[in-house]
């Protein structure tokens, strides 16, 4: 073999006698000579025919229009054509197209007046349901709407229909997880398999209340029998003291009480008394963290702050805590951390800042307000501690309502061209017109302290805010909310709702339809449970996985290839689909809102009698 300093100069001659070269050379030459021969207006008219040809062949390419679509980057293609999707070998494979009418104007983009009714896309060759294909996996394309039939018309769905809609959807989700994370913390349906976070059951803990609020009986007891013979929290394993109380110590002491089934109670005193020394701080503000099996805490590794939401609300389940055991430590924990932050400085007309250090106790990063990630269930707390309490802390009902007042005076603004409002946020003066998904809370704590005879322009403020959270869906191609959208304000806008590439997911979150539950129960008015069905049947169609479970999706924009994420969060089970039955449901004494309060994890606790 020849260097490669001589292999580049090596060349193959052939006979002159039918050389190839030579032919091919003579066929240059006469095309060359008969390109000249022609006028410069015909060479033209061949040239811009040619690139006509060129851009239209481009432009009419699946593959290229593949690429191009942004997320799986993208934005759907209206053309009619197959779609294609990328699996997990990176091999194009066709999925079924969007049936037409579904494409025309499914999304709304005017006021929100639902216009459809139920009924059912079918492919004969999937017996009976249309399908999409994704990595390997199917999901269904269940129930979808027909936009032509009038309002009145989707009273077709009864009342009863609605709720077995939901029980069934949980029946589905439950499947999965029971085939293939049985025991774990969360679900990975796409793949078949599971995540860990604490290792401690985490969607089967989540999900307990939930089934018997349902009346799934069937569920309800194997899940009760793997709480009392598997479920142990002495493990050398540290927790999030936030996320482990909402969703473990909430849910078991929430399951206590409608039950009435005593293995919960100690399952929950067992947890409570292994979060304490997360409270052992000079400051008072309790770490983040927790090793349950050493009784050891400690802040991030990367830093000695905790979020305010985090360490302002695990006051109900804590003082819940204290009352069924008769012990007052863990009421006078978490009380000690409200009390300092009541005192503290730093806020704005009520807002707080998003962090608080747990070595000064003093808030950090100051000058930024949302109530967004970090912050949002702060304000949802003080509220529901008060009602929880019997009305009787002050303190904590002062702060809610200056709150309200600095959200009134500081973050609310209209959209273009609906005049929606909407929640921004502040940086240092500036006001940004980005909602989390996460702030559609605040429309149903709104109403809650309306109820409660608090002003009864908060109910009026809800009413607009629930209208903006329900065109976070309905403005979206797949009819289901992104995390994160920012709103129009300029005149001539088309759209009040845009969305950028990295927040356009969806993690099947709750917020929206707790808070359509909450309106509907005070107000009676039919539309929220309207809503709440669009998107319950958007969510079975594109995020419900055909082996059982729903996933979370990376792309509300794309209803050809939404992206799944693989992943069904445990409080897709314990509220989302709680607050769907709730919603839907006319029943008031179904968790009454005047003997119950909810944590910020869907767990109904009771309301203290007055006497206490």
């Amino acid at each position: 073999m020849l260097p490669p300093s001589e292999r580049d100069f090596v060349s193959l001659t052939l006979s002159e006698s039918g050389s190839y070269t030579n032919g091919k050379q003579w066929r240059r030459q006469s095309c060359l000579r008969k390109w000249k021969q022609l006028s410069r207006l015909q060479r033209s008219l061949i040239l811009f025919t040619l690139m006509l040809l060129l851009v239209c062949g481009i432009v009419t390419s699946p593959t290229l229009i593949a690429h191009w679509r942004d997320g799986a980057l993208g934005e759907n293609t209206d053309d009619g054509k197959q779609p294609f999707v990328l699996d997990l070998k990176n091999e194009y494979k066709f999925v079924l197209p969007e049936p037409p009418s579904e494409k025309k104007g499914l999304r709304r983009r005017g006021p929100p007046v639902l216009q459809s009714r139920l009924h059912s896309k079918t492919n004969a060759s999937e017996g009976g349901k249309a399908v999409v294909s994704w990595r390997e996996a199917v999901i269904d394309q269940g129930q979808v709407f027909d936009t032509d039939i009038k309002e009145a018309e989707i009273q077709e769905i009864t009342h009863e229909s609605r709720l077995e809609a939901v029980r069934e959807a949980f029946r589905h989700a439950w499947k999965g997880y029971k085939d293939f994370a049985w025991g774990h913390d969360e679900l990975k349906p796409i793949s078949k398999s599971y995540a860990e976070w604490f290792g401690l059951g985490l969607t089967l803990i989540d999900a307990l209340d939930t089934m018997w609020i349902l009346g799934l009986k069937d569920e309800f007891a194997e899940a009760r029998e793997w709480v009392a013979t598997e479920l142990s929290f002495d493990k050398n394993v540290d927790v999030n003291l936030f996320e482990s109380t909402i969703r473990i110590l909430g849910g078991l002491l929430s399951t206590y009480h409608l039950t009435g089934d005593s293995v919960f109670l100690e399952k929950a005193k067992d947890i409570g008394s292994r979060l304490m020394p997360a409270f052992n701080t000079a400051s008072k503000i309790p770490y983040s963290d927790v090793n349950i099996g050493k009784g050891t805490a400690h802040s991030p590794q990367w830093t000695s702050d905790s979020t305010v939401a985090e360490v302002t609300s695990v006051q109900l389940e804590f003082r819940e805590l204290s009352r069924l055991t008769g012990d007052p430590k863990y009421k006078l924990a978490v009380m000690e951390v409200m009390n300092q932050v009541h005192k503290l400085d730093g806020k704005n007309d009520g807002l707080v800042p998003m962090f608080i250090n747990t070595n000064s106790g003093q808030f950090t990063h100051q000058g930024i307000y949302t109530l967004g990630a970090r912050a949002d269930s702060y304000y949802e707390y003080l509220l529901k501690q008060w009602i929880q309490g019997g009305k009787k802390e002050n303190d904590l009902l002062e702060d809610y309502l200056q709150a309200i007042e600095g959200v009134k005076k500081n973050l609310l603004r209209k959209s273009n061209p609906l005049g929606l409002t909407f929640v921004g946020e502040l940086s240092h003066g500036h006001l940004s017109p980005k909602m989390d998904h996460l702030v559609c809370f605040l429309p149903g704590t709104l109403a809650l302290g309306a109820h409660h005879s608090l002003p009864a322009d908060h109910m009026e403020l809800a009413k607009e805010l629930i209208e903006t959270c329900y065109q976070m869906y309905a403005q979206m191609e797949t009819g289901l909310s992104p995390e994160i959208a920012y709103f129009n304000m300029h005149e001539g806008s088309k759209q009040d709702v845009e969305v950028k590439i990295a927040d356009r997911h969806n993690l099947l979150r709750p917020e929206t339809v707790e808070s359509l539950f909450y309106l509907y129960r005070f107000t009676k008015d039919k539309k929220y449970q309207l809503w709440g069905w669009e998107i319950l049947q958007n969510f079975n169609k594109y995020t419900r996985v055909s082996t059982g479970g729903y996933s979370s999706i990376n792309n509300v924009r794309d209803p050809a290839y939404p992206n799944p994420r693989d992943k069904m969060e445990s409080f897709f089970l314990g509220e989302t689909l709680k607050y769907f039955y709730l919603l839907f449901s006319d029943d008031p004494d179904l968790i009454s809102l005047d003997k119950y309060v909810f944590n910020t994890e869907a767990h109904p606790l009771p309301v203290w009698p007055d006497a206490e």
